[in-house]
C-alpha cells in the first residue's frame, strides 16, 4: 500500500515538475534567435515566420496579452519590395511579388491612463543581399547583436514588468519585422496601431545592444524629445559611460515613433566588425552587459511609474545634415567615441583605408585642408572628394600624430 502511494506520489511530482515553465536566459533566446535553422530571419520567409512564433510563444508562456490584430499575437504587413532605394515602400494586399511580414505584440494590461512601448526588431538579413558587408558566396547572416540582442533584452524587460510593482503604465512589447528594408514593421504599426496613439506616454528601442565593451559605454539616442529624458537616464544608470544624443531619428525603429510626436529612446552598445556579416554569432555578445541594459531600462520605467505622461519636444533632424558621398574610405566608425575626432573602429579589407595602412582605434583628426572634430565634420570633410582623387589623412595613434596619404 504504502509503495502504491509512493509511486502515485512520484508520478505527481514527476507531472508537476514537467509542467513548470522553463526558465529562459538572455542567451537561450540569442541562441535559438540566431541559429542556422532560423537562414538570418529574412523579412517575409518561413524562417522569420518561425522567429515569430518563438517570441508568441515566449509572450504567451510569460502571460503577455494578445495585442495583434483579431486578438492574436501578430500583426501582419504586406508590400511590393522595392527596386529603386530611393522609392517608398507601398503596402498593399498579398498577391504576385509581394511580401509579408509580422509585427508580434504583447500587452500588459495595468488598467492605466498611459502606455509605455517598448520594441526590437527580430528581422536581420537571411542569406545576405543588399545590405550585407560580406564579401563571398552567400552565407546566413544571423544578426545575433542585429538585433537578436534587442529581442532577448526586450523578453527579459516583459518577464520582470509582468512580476513587477509598477502599475502607473501599461506596456506593449513589439517586435517589429522588416526594420532592415525600412523600418517597415514600426512603420506600419504607427500607420495601423492596436492601441490609441494618444495613449502613449514613450517608446524604447533596444537596437544592437550585445556588445557591451570593457568601458561600459553605452549610447542612448533621443534624449531631446522630451525634457526629463537626461536627468532620468543618469539618475537610474547602473554604471554606464553614458552618450547621450538628442536626435530622436536615426537608423531604427524608434524613428516611426518621434515622426508620430511620441518621446522615445534607442539603446545601443555600438557598431563593430561583424556587422550585416556572418559573423554575427551568439558566442561574441556580451550576456553580463545585457543584462546590465535590462536593468537600467527597469530604472527608468520605475522612475517613471507614477510621474504624469511626458511632454514631447522635437528635435533637430540630423540625418539631414548628412552629405552625400561620391567616394568611402572603408572604416567602421565608433559612434560611441566622444573624444574629439573620428575614430576608427574596423577598416575593411582592400578598401583605401587598409591600404594607406590605417588601423583600428586611430582617431581621424584631418582630412586634406579639413580639420575633423566629430562624426559629422568628418562626413563633411569626405563628401568633396570624388573617385580617382588622393588627400593626406592625419590620425591620432596612442597620441602620435601620424600622416598618410589615401587614393580613392
Amino acid at each position: 500500500m504504502k509503495q502504491s502511494i509512493l509511486l502515485v506520489f512520484l508520478a505527481l511530482f514527476i507531472s508537476c515538475k514537467q509542467k513548470e515553465p522553463k526558465i529562459f536566459t538572455l542567451q537561450d533566446d540569442v541562441d535559438l534567435l540566431a541559429s542556422d535553422s532560423l537562414k538570418g530571419r529574412e523579412t517575409g520567409t518561413e524562417q522569420e515566420l518561425k522567429a515569430a512564433k518563438y517570441i508568441e510563444n515566449r509572450m504567451k508562456d510569460m502571460g503577455l496579452e494578445p495585442k495583434g490584430i483579431e486578438g492574436t499575437y501578430f500583426q501582419t504587413f504586406t508590400f511590393k519590395p522595392r527596386k529603386d532605394p530611393h522609392q517608398e515602400v507601398q503596402y498593399t494586399i498579398a498577391g504576385d511579388s509581394t511580401t509579408t511580414g509580422t509585427n508580434v505584440i504583447g500587452y500588459i494590461d495595468n488598467k492605466a491612463t498611459k502606455t509605455v512601448i517598448i520594441g526590437a526588431h527580430y528581422d536581420h538579413l537571411g542569406m545576405g543581399g543588399e545590405g550585407s558587408l560580406h564579401r563571398g558566396e552567400l552565407a546566413i547572416h544571423n544578426g545575433a547583436d542585429d538585433n537578436a540582442s534587442g529581442v532577448a533584452v526586450l523578453l527579459k524587460v516583459a518577464q520582470e514588468l509582468k512580476a513587477s510593482p509598477y502599475k502607473g503604465n501599461n506596456y506593449l512589447f513589439i517586435a517589429f519585422s522588416g526594420e532592415e528594408i525600412g523600418l517597415l514593421g514600426s512603420n506600419f504599426f504607427t500607420k495601423n496601431p492596436t492601441i490609441s496613439l494618444d495613449e502613449v506616454n514613450y517608446m524604447l528601442n533596444m537596437d544592437m545592444v550585445g556588445r557591451l565593451r570593457e568601458s561600459k559605454t553605452l549610447s542612448v539616442s533621443g534624449t531631446g524629445t522630451a525634457p526629463v529624458w537626461s536627468q532620468v537616464l543618469n539618475a537610474t544608470n547602473p554604471g554606464f559611460e553614458l552618450v547621450l544624443k538628442e536626435s530622436g531619428v536615426g537608423p531604427s525603429d524608434h524613428t516611426s515613433f518621434y515622426l508620430q510626436d511620441l518621446p522615445v529612446l534607442h539603446f545601443f552598445t555600438g557598431q563593430h566588425e561583424d556587422y550585416h556579416k556572418p559573423t554575427d554569432d551568439s558566442n561574441k555578445l556580451n550576456y553580463e552587459g545585457m543584462e546590465l541594459i535590462a536593468v537600467h531600462i527597469m530604472n527608468v520605467v520605475g522612475e517613471l511609474d507614477d510621474d504624469p505622461k511626458l511632454t514631447f519636444k522635437k528635435t533637430k533632424n540630423e540625418s539631414e545634415e548628412v552629405p552625400r558621398f561620391k567616394v568611402a574610405m572603408g572604416v567602421i566608425p565608433d559612434y560611441l567615441f566622444d573624444g574629439k575626432g573620428m575614430r576608427i573602429d574596423g577598416v575593411s579589407e582592400d578598401k583605401p583605408a587598409q591600404k594607406a595602412g590605417l588601423q583600428k582605434g586611430d582617431i581621424v583628426i584631418q582630412m586634406g585642408d579639413s580639420t575633423v572634430v566629430d562624426m559629422m565634420s568628418y562626413m563633411r570633410a569626405l563628401s568633396v572628394f570624388e573617385e580617382g582623387n588622393t588627400t593626406t589623412v592625419v590620425v591620432d595613434r596612442e597620441g602620435q600624430k601620424i600622416t598618410v596619404t589615401i587614393t580613392f
